[in-house]
């Protein structure tokens, strides 16, 4: 099964200017996953997509593939990550370079491993997966047994449990997407979706996790890797 590295990256970013080549810890942002995904044995290509000539550039400089430009429409703030991986896909094809499956990496979560990467498309290849996505656990408090939505003026539990769990060793565990690794099936994607029948999952790292969308993410990330030199 060959899989394909796509790392995405625009260059306008409204939370933080130029937050893809902004310097974190001294290196620019994009060189995080780029060295990450270099450095994963169970990538057979690591593909940069991006209209910004500069990130280009930068990606270049890392030794990623940058074979294409973005086209602007798929660099806007409305533009999806589906479009957005379906153009690298065609475009790549047309080629004559196709792939079984897209290991998609944004470069907002920079801490991740080339040791995760390659354990996330083993378990993939290994469950036989349509989807294998990164995940964090859900705090007990937060559980969506233990959530509760409205209702016609009133509240109802978000599961639709006729009555609470009541303690909590007895809730099911409850995971959220960390953005972190999102692996598909080439035809899953094409047909138009992130997520087959079957969809896998690996846990990460609580401690190393940020996803950097705003400065307070910012200001985590360089704290957590503050914590790391200590």
């Amino acid at each position: 099964m060959k899989i394909l590295g796509l790392i995405p990256a625009r260059g306008g970013s409204k939370g933080i200017p130029n937050k893809n080549r902004k310097l974190l810890g001294g290196k620019p942002l994009l060189q995080y996953t780029a060295e990450a995904a270099l450095n994963a044995t169970n990538l057979d290509a690591v593909v940069f997509s991006s209209e910004d000539q500069s990130l280009r550039d930068l990606a270049k400089i890392y030794k990623l593939e940058v074979p294409f430009i973005r086209p602007i429409h798929l660099a806007t703030d409305t533009a999806g990550s589906l479009d957005v991986v379906q153009h690298a896909i065609e475009t790549l094809a047309k080629e004559g370079r196709t792939f079984d499956a897209v290991c998609l990496l944004q470069v907002t979560t920079p801490f991740r491993s080339a040791t995760v990467i390659d354990e996330a498309i083993k378990k993939f290849k290994n469950e036989k997966a349509d989807t294998l996505i990164s995940v964090q656990k859900v705090p007990h408090q937060y559980n969506p047994h233990w959530v509760f939505e409205p209702s016609e003026g009133s509240l109802k539990i978000a599961t639709g449990d006729a009555e609470i769990i009541k303690r909590r060793q007895e809730l099911p565990e409850a995971f959220i997407r960390d953005g972190a690794i999102y692996i598909t099936k080439t035809e899953t994607l094409l047909a138009g979706s992130f997520f087959g029948k079957k969809i896998s999952y690996l846990e990460t790292d609580a401690q190393t996790f940020v996803n950097i969308d705003t400065l307070e993410d910012w200001v985590k990330a360089e704290t957590i890797l503050k914590n790391q030199i200590k």
